[in-house]
């Protein structure tokens, strides 16, 4: 199947048992109406993510359209998924500028990680996932993605937060509240809704209190300014390619269309997104077979590899690296809807406000204290999801094969511990802390007597392999609610 679908039923009504397979489709009224859920489900993240990257989320909206595209049909249609923005990168990124990287050598080290993304997505294909489970196995995936997602703490603590403590402590309490109080598809998009909350509450904020005194990322300093400013949006055209540079709530610039270059420091510090992609991929291919009741397994190499390309293809015009969004896996699991028509209309949708420049202006004046309050939640919810994996799958701390070496990996990777080589390249943070939570488990299990080795196997990863259960690096998973007709997606699962 590419891009035919059947028309279920009479197309325009589901009996209470009924469910749509990939390669069928409602009427057209209502798969825009479905692809038009999948937008608004996946749109926070996809434009969140970018905004602290420093990457342009006009231009990333655009791209995980296509990007999308591309994995459908890489994939044959046979696993309906969005390829949203992948916050597995943040971190990474965020140690690139630290040490004065640029956008261009942003972008071509996600390119690189894309590549290798896809080159693994080819061996899983042809070797099977058993090779993965022997080089990743649960213990060290997990910890590779608790230190992705604490790594970003000063981020939140150090540029967002301090930029208006108030609304951002209102914002991350209306998005844990949103999170776990509405049941269906208001919880899903929780993260979406916080954004609005947060800019008619800092707007509400400007006319009671007045300025605030704080950093202002138009004038790139301390200053007293609003909370709110449209004047960009104002000023933007309504059709067109996303400008040349704009300036972001951290005061950065950022770039929009630009070719990559490639920097071998910055390399290395995005290469362990990779591992929490595989993680992510294999998790949400599990969980889409659970809900189709359709072997998938043939296809999780296709699945991880399409992810790879989506993710070269974007980077290699300045965009942001591409992941599947668990979000969308949720709006299937609600509506019993698997239909991948429903997707390319998302994906369609997607293409269209990327070239809208009010659209992007729009986006990139969300006020920084609403960033710290969905930040907070985020981050947080990355590095908990590496104890989730390590509790699925039942890893044994008690014994030090695992405990030793992946606790100096995640304190490293948490600390920004760094090994200096020369005054022009170390390692540190993310990328040491994943070379040591790696190898020296490897290390430690060649070392150790055989009964230590057995007790140490655990079992294959297993995110997404129960129903219901969605493992996302992505961390947006957590905020599914339990969906009438659909699995238990509550969080903590």
């Amino acid at each position: 199947m590419a891009l035919g679908w059947k028309l279920h039923g009479d197309g325009r009504t589901m009996g209470p048992d009924d469910v749509v397979a990939p390669d069928e489709r409602l009427s057209w009224g209502k798969t825009v109406g479905l692809g038009a859920q999948h937008v608004v489900a996946m749109f926070g993240a996809t434009f969140v993510f970018p905004l602290i990257m420093g990457l342009n989320p006009q231009l990333a909206i655009m791209m995980s359209g296509i990007a999308t595209i591309c994995f459908l049909l890489i994939v044959k249609g046979k696993v309906p998924s969005y390829l949203g923005t992948s916050a597995s990168f943040v971190g990474a990124v965020v140690a690139i500028r630290a040490q004065g990287g640029t956008s261009q050598q942003v972008t071509g080290a996600i390119l690189v990680a894309g590549a290798v993304l896809a080159l693994v997505g080819v061996a899983i294909h042809f070797a099977g996932s058993s090779v993965l489970h022997k080089v990743l196995p649960p213990v060290v995936t997990g910890a590779v993605v608790m230190l992705i997602g604490f790594n970003l703490a000063p981020v939140v603590a150090n540029i967002y937060w301090p930029q208006d403590q108030w609304i951002a402590l209102l914002v991350m309490t209306f998005t844990i509240i949103c999170a776990v109080a509405f049941k269906g598809f208001v919880g899903r998009i929780a993260v979406f809704l916080a954004l609005i909350f947060g800019y008619v509450l800092s707007w509400v904020f400007d006319k009671v209190f007045g300025q605030i005194t704080s950093y202002d990322a138009a004038a790139g300093k301390v200053t007293d300014h609003f909370r709110v400013n449209f004047d960009g949006v104002t000023n933007a055209s309504w059709f067109g390619l996303p400008p040349a540079t704009s300036m972001g709530a951290d005061g950065k610039e950022i770039v929009g269309f630009h070719a990559p270059s490639f920097s071998v420091t910055a390399i290395l510090l995005v290469l362990p997104a990779v591992i929490a992609l595989i993680a992510e991929n294999t998790g949400h291919v599990k969980a889409v077979a659970e809900m189709t009741k359709a072997d998938l397994d043939p296809y999780m190499g296709r699945a991880i590899a399409a992810d790879g390309i989506g993710t070269v293809i974007a980077s290699s015009v300045g965009g942001s690296p591409t992941t599947t969004y668990a979000e969308n896996i949720g709006v299937m699991a609600a509506t019993r809807v698997y239909s991948t028509a429903a997707y390319y209309v998302a994906a369609i949708v997607a293409i269209v406000f990327g070239l809208s420049p009010k659209f992007g202006a729009l986006v990139s004046s969300v006020p920084g204290g609403v960033l710290g309050g969905i930040t907070v939640v985020l981050y947080g919810m990355i590095g908990l999801l590496g104890a989730k994996i390590w509790k699925e799958n039942g890893v044994d701390f008690g014994n030090p094969i695992n405990l030793v070496p992946v606790a100096a990996g995640v304190v490293i990777g948490i600390g920004n511990v760094a090994l200096v080589f020369t005054k022009d390249f170390s390692l540190s943070g993310i990328a040491l802390g994943t070379i040591v939570a790696v190898g020296a488990y490897h290390l430690a299990r060649a070392l150790a007597p055989s009964e230590l080795r057995m007790r140490a196997e655990g079992t294959m990863i297993s995110l997404g392999e129960r129903e219901g259960d969605y493992g996302d690096a992505d961390g947006i998973d957590d905020l599914y609610q339990e969906t009438p007709g659909g699995p238990d997606l509550r969080a903590p699962r």
